[in-house]
């Protein structure tokens, strides 16, 4: 399509800025104390985010699923009320896992594109990458 605008993910760090061109990403991470998997699905939606559905591998403090979600092979599917961000602010640290991100049937911790922090970083961002 002529003049339609790429769609891309920012993944900034500090200084640092990642651009990748995608639609459509899962984020994943593990619950800091009770250590099961969160997932969310979004979509990139001119500047906004769109988080599609999220599912919870489990229940425990402070993760416990809406009331409508479905359990299915013990993972809690929901679709979030407040479905739209304009960004997400990810607290990583080398004491958890790192978030992963999935796109094109391949995940990978966000350190393949930017570092993990180390305090003097402050949050990872991600958000739609404006338009150029």
């Amino acid at each position: 399509m002529v003049g339609a605008a790429l769609l891309a993910l920012c993944l900034s760090a500090g200084a640092l800025e990642v651009k990748l061109p995608i639609r459509s990403f899962t984020l994943r991470w593990q619950h800091s104390i009770e250590k099961t998997e969160w997932a969310e699905d979004y979509e990139i939606a001119g500047p906004w985010l769109l988080l599609s559905q999220a599912r919870i591998r489990g229940s425990g403090a402070g993760m416990e699923p809406p009331a409508d979600a479905v359990l299915i092979q013990g993972v809690w599917h929901y679709r979030p009320a407040d479905r739209w961000r304009r960004e997400l602010l990810l607290a990583r640290s080398g004491f958890t896992p790192d978030h992963e991100l999935c796109f094109a049937g391949r995940c990978r911790p966000i350190s393949h594109w930017l570092p993990q922090d180390d305090g003097r970083q402050g949050a990872t961002v991600l958000r739609a990458c404006p338009k150029e």
